[in-house]
Formats: C-alpha cells, sequence, structure tokens
C-alpha cells in the first residue's frame, strides 16, 4: 500500500505535497467573496499532488453533494444511541455503521486483483467524505439542539454546508470551517489517529473500518481532545482569576499550574520546534476578526508567556503553542459551546 502524506519539518512545519501553510491559504481555490481555501482543494492536491483549478474544486463539490445523503439504517442506529453518549463515540460507530456499502468489500469478496484495489478504496472515500458532515451535523442537533435538524443547502460548498447544518449562520463561521478543514486535513503519519488508519488499513480493511478506528484514537486526551482540554484551562483560568488577567497573575497562574505536575495544555509538540503554523493560521484568523473577544486575549496573552516559562523550566523541547491552543476559542466565540463536540470538527 502506497500513500503520501504531508511532510512535518520541526522548524518550517507541516507541507502538504510540498507547500506550507501561507502557500495553501493564498493558492488553493476560495468560495465566491470568500478569503480562505476550499477543503475541496486541499483534497485535490492530495490525491494528486497538483494544486486544483476554481473548475476542478467545484467538480468535487457536486460529487460530494450528489454522495452526501445519509442512508435510513444509519439514522436509525444513531437515533438509538443515548444523546449523552460522547459524541466521537457516536461519530465513530456511525462511520462503522456505513461500511455496510462498502465497495472495496464487496470487490474484495468478488476476487478483485490487487492492481485495482485502489479504484473500490477512492469509491468509499468519496462517500465516506461526502457524508461525514452529515453525520458530524446530525450528531450535534440531536445531541444538543433538540433533534431539530437542519437540511443541507445545494449551493454550498462541503465546509461551508456543514457550518450551516451545525447551525451556526454567518459568513465568518463558515469560512472558518473552511479554514479548519483545511488546517486538520492531513496529519502525516506519526501521530495516534493517522498510524491507526494506516495500520488497520494495511490489514485491507476498508476505509470504514481504518477511520473508525483512527477516530478512536483521536478521541483520547493526549491526541484530539487536546482542543477541549485547552478551553476548559483557559476558562478555568479566568474564572479563577476574574477575567482576563495581567501579566504577572498569568505568569503565576502558569508557575502554579506546573509546579503542581500539571502540563499547560496546547504547547509543545512531538516533532515541531516552533510555533505551529496551523496556530498562525488560527491566531491569524481571530485577529481578522476576534479583536475583542476576551477568551482570544487570554489566549494571545499566554503566547507571549508560556514560552519564556516552559524554556525557564526546562523540561519541554518545544515551548511554542500547537494547533491545539487556538482552535477552541474560535468554535466557542461563534456560539459552540459542547466543549464535548470539538474533537469531532477535528475528525
Amino acid at each position: 500500500m502506497v500513500t503520501e502524506t504531508s511532510a512535518l519539518d520541526p522548524f518550517e512545519g507541516i507541507r502538504f505535497r510540498g507547500y506550507n501553510i501561507p502557500q495553501l491559504r493564498e493558492k488553493l481555490p476560495k468560495a465566491p467573496g470568500g478569503e480562505e481555501p476550499l477543503p475541496e482543494g486541499i483534497f485535490y492536491l492530495l490525491l494528486t499532488g497538483e494544486l486544483p483549478t476554481e473548475e476542478d474544486v467545484q467538480a468535487i463539490t457536486n460529487e460530494w453533494r450528489e454522495r452526501s445523503a445519509l442512508p435510513d439504517y444509519l439514522i436509525d442506529v444513531l437515533k438509538a444511541i443515548p444523546n449523552d453518549t460522547h459524541p466521537m463515540t457516536q461519530f465513530a460507530t456511525g462511520i462503522l455503521t456505513l461500511q455496510r456499502d462498502s465497495i472495496f468489500s464487496q470487490k474484495y469478496r468478488e476476487g478483485i486483483s490487487k492492481m485495482e484495489y485502489w479504484d473500490p478504496m477512492y469509491e468509499d472515500v468519496m462517500n465516506l467524505l461526502a457524508k461525514l458532515p452529515a453525520i458530524a451535523s446530525y450528531i450535534y442537533r440531536k445531541s444538543y439542539k433538540n433533534n431539530e435538524h437542519i437540511p443541507p443547502d445545494p449551493n454550498l460548498d462541503w465546509g461551508g454546508n456543514f457550518a450551516h447544518m451545525i447551525g451556526i449562520e454567518g459568513e465568518e463561521f463558515k469560512e472558518l470551517m473552511r479554514l479548519y478543514l483545511v488546517l486538520h486535513s492531513d496529519h502525516e503519519g506519526g501521530n495516534v489517529s493517522a498510524h491507526t488508519t494506516h495500520l488497520v488499513g494495511s490489514a485491507l480493511s476498508d476505509a470504514y473500518y481504518s477511520l473508525s478506528a483512527g477516530m478512536n484514537g483521536l478521541a483520547g486526551p493526549l491526541h484530539g481532545l487536546a482542543n477541549q482540554e485547552v478551553l476548559r484551562w483557559v476558562m478555568n483560568l479566568m474564572e479563577e482569576l476574574g477575567g482576563v488577567p495581567d501579566k504577572e497573575q498569568l505568569t503565576k497562574y502558569c508557575w502554579d499550574t506546573l509546579n503542581s505536575g500539571q502540563v499547560i495544555p496546547g504547547y509543545g509538540h512531538a516533532v515541531l520546534r516552533q510555533t505551529d503554523p496551523r496556530y498562525v493560521a488560527q491566531r491569524d484568523f481571530a485577529l481578522k476578526h476576534l479583536g475583542d473577544d476576551e477568551i482570544f486575549q487570554v489566549v494571545s496573552a499566554l503566547y507571549d508567556v508560556v514560552p519564556p516559562i516552559l524554556e525557564e523550566q526546562g523540561k519541554a523541547k518545544n515551548p511554542w503553542p500547537n494547533v491545539d491552543a487556538h482552535s477552541g476559542v474560535l468554535l466557542l466565540h461563534y456560539g459552540v459551546t459542547e466543549y464535548d463536540f470539538y474533537t469531532v470538527f477535528f475528525g
């Protein structure tokens, strides 16, 4: 099995087929009137190694739209899961339930040549990606919004339509979702979720088995759950210190956290030795749209305070923030107050 994942350079950050994040934000096609890249575009780039045209991106949008309807049996399964079940459990279950329709599994049973494995796998992946926004938004509305669901808008792109079905209107949140999904679209091979997906796939398990397994890895607090942990820590900080603290208060709080044997969530990375460029992209979005948000002001102040503290402590190989240090505050700003759902956005 051949894969072409992104590459993670300790100083340059993540590169998708050779392009870094600032280049992608500039070069990938945008939604009409939008400033952020469309996820369909990075999907095309990851598969082909070439930058897409607007026509290429529109073709993927149309293809996913045609494949996006959720089958009745999947809805029945999701309905049967108690609403207070963790959203990641519901998400992994929804993905796995679709395995019933795996084209790869069917073709493998029929005795397909290994030279043709890619073709039904591609069909499964396209069907699955097309349905993921509908599965995730169904779980969100079922668990948190009295089971009141929002039908898809046939005029919207993949990320914009996901924002619409979640139920948060306005172009800013659609733009945030496009950026968020691009930044989280490929994660090279060494982390838990990407490694698990590859590992399960190496057994010729189909895309549904593989991605569901990857989601179970992502659900752990040392991986995808981290963005939820960051926001919880920031909110506790603000509650204890009575709002937006000054630099001295913030410094003391950070030292108290470290001295109690805990880590400062959202800082450090196994490979990176500089600020995560995904963090920088989200900070850029926040500076443009969230200037007066008090929680963003705290996140921004932590960016100044935490790295020198971690350098002085001397235990962290990388004292800089990672992607999880910022994503939660953006989601919260637009009204997604349900922390347990944050990892599903990542998924």
